[in-house]
């Protein structure tokens, strides 16, 4: 798989172990920084990850910083992409089953080492299930769509 990862500074030492982890799969990953603990600002990592995301040169992405939220808004500020704050296993597949989600929020000071990872296995190995889901998401990108149009009309 083609991952995207990136964090800002609260996220950057849970970043390192999930990247190793993702890599020992056999999974190329890609690291959008931040590059050390030193203080950063997470809308600069967020948008080029969900922009690459969006634009399909990753199967996934995951972003991290202290609770996930941040990142979570930005990177649904770029179209096509869908991101969750997934602290648990169940919420990580369900996410990726029923709601098609390509960007994966952790909160690194919110979710221990080895939950962060079972959450990740989690994510990655769940397979959007379609079907009336479809349908969801289609309403979901209506909406999306009709916003943008909006926004382009009245700038």
């Amino acid at each position: 798989m083609r991952i995207a990862i990136g964090s800002d500074h609260a996220g950057f030492d849970l970043k390192a172990i999930l990247t190793d982890e993702l890599r020992a799969l056999g999974d190329e990953v890609t690291d959008f920084g931040t590059d050390s603990t030193e203080s950063c600002d997470y809308p600069d990592i967020a948008l080029p990850l969900a922009e690459a995301v969006a634009g399909g040169k990753h199967d996934f992405g995951i972003l991290i910083c202290s609770n996930g939220v941040g990142p979570s808004i930005v990177a649904n500020k770029v179209h096509g992409v869908r991101a969750a704050i997934c602290h648990d296993t169940f919420s990580a597949k369900r996410a990726r089953e029923h709601t098609d989600v390509n960007v994966l929020c952790l909160g690194a000071w919110a979710i221990g080492r080895g939950a962060a990872s079972e959450v990740l296995r989690a994510f990655r190995d769940a397979r959007f299930e379609g079907g009336r889901h479809e349908r969801r998401l289609a309403k979901v990108k209506a909406i999306d769509d009709q916003t943008r149009a909006s926004q382009r009309a009245g700038a």
